[in-house]
């Protein structure tokens, strides 16, 4: 019985020591102190030394450890695992990684999460929110675009080009506005909730595009030609790299060049002759200088050894002749510019290179560089800011439309769906701000922006179906008073482009996350392919042993958090968030041990399993979203007035965390999954979805004038101008709320309960019997102006929505 004890306390240490990730020559130590009491109380014969010297002994001595263990082991290992492709070492290898591998590593540092710097706007990025953005977005009217115009209009246009819009990441010292990550998803994120139109025009070029490419790469005469005339306007710029054969596999694009000599501008130079034919190109019907990525050939051998060079990108100006642009796609009635362009043979000289003929090959990397960055930035903040000025303008229309002589906002099958809308409102501006602060910090987050592409604009998506279900009638009838049907057409081309949401969450994710993300996966591949045998042998034992004990820790923690519901894990505070950080311990450990367990079982064919590594995705995915959550919780001083939005997102987040999780252990391979799910839910699924109160407290936000409220549309554009419908209608639904108490009035001075509605009329009643001041009596007359325009739709002459071009138009103004 004694000797039961020591092993139990042997294995609680070891458990311990494991927990807590101490060093193997510690915890063999510790385990030898544990051996030496035992022994002293005759608890541990000599043949358990035997065993514990037999098993600590070779572990120990390094070059014993690598000779008979390690060296086979990685003789194993090269069998089984194949050597990377240089495209696939380039994906990973591009970027770096951040908050994310700490949440993969099973033990994430909240304290290192909440001292990342608070995101704040510079004066001169604040005044051009103030200045220009509200400017250009007093001037769009949405319908003109895209209804009677089927574009911008040119003075926008103009208006963006003079006032530096396409200028954003361009240096001061070439005539840019150099705006931080930050301010450049604050400025989207307005125009976002005014046009979509709006947003990618002006998005697109500050992300990937040739201005990005020119400040990393170009060479000094490329930048300084082309970076002041971008800045000024003087020229639109478009990238091309999506092919009709290469969509979101873009390394398989066709598109190629062929190394040559020819004539340039009356003199024979070595150039390419190029062929492309390139889909979905935003800008490229207007675009002056056309980026494109191909796969250049060198048959003759004219820049040396090497015939195949690789994906290379270059910079052409759209009057080189044989480019061919103009023509435009019809996206789902959204009106950005998008279109073709094609070339066939259209020489060029070497120098067009972005980078020059030096830089010939070296394209794939550095579109992943820069896509890290762009993609991290303008989709997910186009989507927070969509949503965010949603989620107000559903709010002030729940309030002002009633039905059953109720606000409809007050009935708990509205409230559901406001919840959902204004909690992904608060989680993904809180999502795009943790982002943009590590792309300022200086971060290149390959995996980071990955997950924020792919989530926020599925929740995008989602919210506006929400949205439009609230809305009825008044969101499926376009026109001037609609501020939500174009949005609902555009949102799948977010969920489409840089990189099929399908693909993103399956493949990318993981597939990056799982190899960048590891402290020990990505040193042991290296190792593995080391020419030097030696070092491969030194570092692959290091990698090795450091991963076991990776392993170990996790599956203990796992167990351990599993069996305690992770109630003494560390959380850095002790209010009503501190069980979220609690369970993002305990789910941190589960998506390290998880993944390890994956990579053992499957191998090199974890990739090809494609719904496995989709839930290993959506586990770090959904950690990293409630993580900026709590994050902005934090920077923002813990207003406890938002905890409801707080706890709606986070709560969401991690139920759909816990379900992917369930998925994942039905199918685990090799039947694992019953094994794992004593260890990580031995009672059971812990967590709940967010409930009805909750929803209630969320939607009741959303309908109150109130701090928080404000907190949710910070930003936005509320400004009741002409053509801005929810600024219109944000008026109103003060005004109502200022004329409830005027109604209410009225009905006792009467005795009678009048509905809410014909408000003009109940001020002259109420004027008549003398129970109103002429202020009261104009509040009602607007509020009813208001209200009508909040809940009526537009309608038309049949003729305005026959489909006509402009010169139809003209010849019909004509005649």
């Amino acid at each position: 019985m004694t000797s039961l004890l020591w092993i139990f306390v042997m294995l609680f240490a070891l458990g311990a020591l494991a927990y807590l990730r101490v060093s193997l020559l510690t915890s063999t130590i510790v385990a030898a102190i544990v051996m030496a009491l035992g022994t002293a109380t005759a608890s541990i014969s000599p043949l358990a030394w035997l065993v514990f010297l037999a098993i600590a002994l070779p572990i120990n001595i390094g070059a014993f450890r690598k000779s008979v263990i390690t060296r086979p082991l990685l003789k194993l290992y090269k069998g089984i695992m194949p050597e990377m492709s240089s495209t696939e070492r380039e994906a990973i290898e591009a970027g770096t990684t951040w908050w994310e591998a700490d949440l993969f590593a099973g033990k994430p540092n909240w304290k290192k999460l909440h001292n990342y710097p608070v995101a704040r706007l510079t004066a001169e990025e604040q005044a051009f929110i103030d200045g220009p953005v509200e400017e250009v977005c007093k001037m769009l009217n949405q319908h003109q675009v895209s209804h009677q115009l089927g574009d911008l209009p040119e003075s926008i246009w103009q208006y963006l080009k003079d006032n530096g819009f396409f200028a954003m990441i361009i240096k001061k010292k070439y005539g840019g506005l150099e705006f931080s990550a930050y301010a450049q998803s604050r400025v989207l994120q307005k125009l976002a909730g005014v046009s979509s139109e709006l947003a990618s025009t002006v998005g697109v070029p500050n992300s990937l595009g040739p201005g990005e490419l020119l400040q990393h790469y170009g060479t000094p005469a490329q930048q300084d030609h082309y970076l002041p005339r971008l800045a000024k306007g003087l020229e639109v710029p478009c990238f091309a790299l999506t092919s009709p054969e290469a969509g979101s596999d873009a390394g398989a694009i066709p598109d190629f060049g062929i190394v040559c000599k020819g004539q340039w501008q009356g003199e024979e130079v070595l150039g390419m002759k190029l062929t492309w034919n390139k889909r979905y190109i935003t800008l490229a019907p207007v675009a002056t200088v056309l980026g494109l990525a191909f796969k250049l050939q060198d048959p003759d051998k004219l820049l040396g050894d090497k015939e195949d060079l690789g994906i290379t990108c270059a910079l052409i100006p759209t009057d080189v002749p044989g480019v061919e642009t103009g023509r435009r796609h019809f996206p789902l009635n959204c009106m950005f510019q998008n279109g073709p362009t094609r070339g066939n043979e259209v020489f060029v000289p070497l120098d067009f290179i972005i980078g020059g003929p030096e830089m010939a090959g070296q394209g794939w990397r550095m579109l992943v560089e820069c896509l890290s960055v762009g993609r991290g930035i303008t989709l997910p903040s186009n989507s927070a800011g969509g949503i965010k000025t949603a989620a107000v303008a559903t709010g002030a229309y729940a309030r002002i439309r009633r039905q059953f002589k109720l606000p409809i906002g007050k009935l708990e099958g509205i409230e559901e769906p406001m919840a959902r809308i204004g909690g992904n409102a608060y989680l993904m501006d809180a999502v795009t701000t943790l982002t943009t602060t590590g792309i300022d910090l200086g971060e290149k987050p390959s995996v980071i922006s990955a997950i924020v592409k792919y989530h926020l604009t599925d929740r995008m998506q989602k919210c506006v179906i929400d949205a439009m279900d609230i809305h009825g009638g008044k969101g499926v009838c376009l026109g001037e008073n609609n501020y939500l049907g174009r949005g609902y057409q555009a949102a799948p081309i977010a969920i489409t482009v840089e990189g099929a949401n399908i693909l993103t969450r399956s493949m990318i994710i993981y597939g990056q996350g799982a190899i960048r993300c590891h402290p020990y996966v990505l040193a042991e591949m290296e190792a593995a392919f080391d020419p030097d045998p030696n070092k491969a042998l030194n570092d692959f034992d290091s990698a090795l042993f450091g991963h076991i004990g990776f392993t170990t820790s996790n599956l203990v923690r796992s167990f351990w958090l599993g069996l305690t519901s992770s109630y003494f894990s560390n959380s850095p505070h002790k209010d009503k968030t501190k069980r979220y950080y609690q369970h993002m311990n305990r789910f941190s450990a589960n998506l390290a041990l998880l993944s390890d367990l994956a990579m053992a079982t499957l191998g090199g064919s974890l990739k090809r399993k494609e719904r496995v590594s989709a839930r290993l995705g959506d586990l770090l995915s959904q950690l990293y979203l409630a993580s900026a959550t709590l994050k902005r919780y934090q920077d923002e001083g813990r207003q406890t007035e938002d905890l409801a939005l707080v706890q709606w997102a986070v709560e969401d987040a991690l139920y759909k965390l816990q379900d992917s999780l369930d998925d994942l252990l039905n199918n685990f391979p090799m039947g694992l999954g019953r094994v794992l799910r004593v260890i990580l839910f031995p009672f059971g699924r812990p967590l709940k979805r967010p409930s009805d109160i909750l929803d209630h407290k969320v939607a009741k936000i959303m309908q109150t004038p109130c701090a928080s409220r404000d907190r949710l549309g910070k930003g936005q554009f509320w400004t009741p101008s002409p053509f801005n419908a929810v600024g219109i209608q944000e008026q109103t639904f003060k005004d109502i709320l200022a004329c409830e108490p005027l109604h209410d009035k009225i009905c006792k001075a009467t005795g009678k309960r009048h509905p809410f509605m014909w408000l003009d009329k109940l001020a002259a009643e109420g004027k008549a019997l003398g129970i109103l001041s002429e202020e009261e009596v104009a509040l009602l007359e607007r509020a009813e102006v208001g209200r009508m325009k909040s809940i009526n739709v537009d309608d038309f002459d049949p003729a305005e929505l026959r489909a006509q071009t402009l010169s139809d138009e003209t010849q019909h103004q004509a005649a």
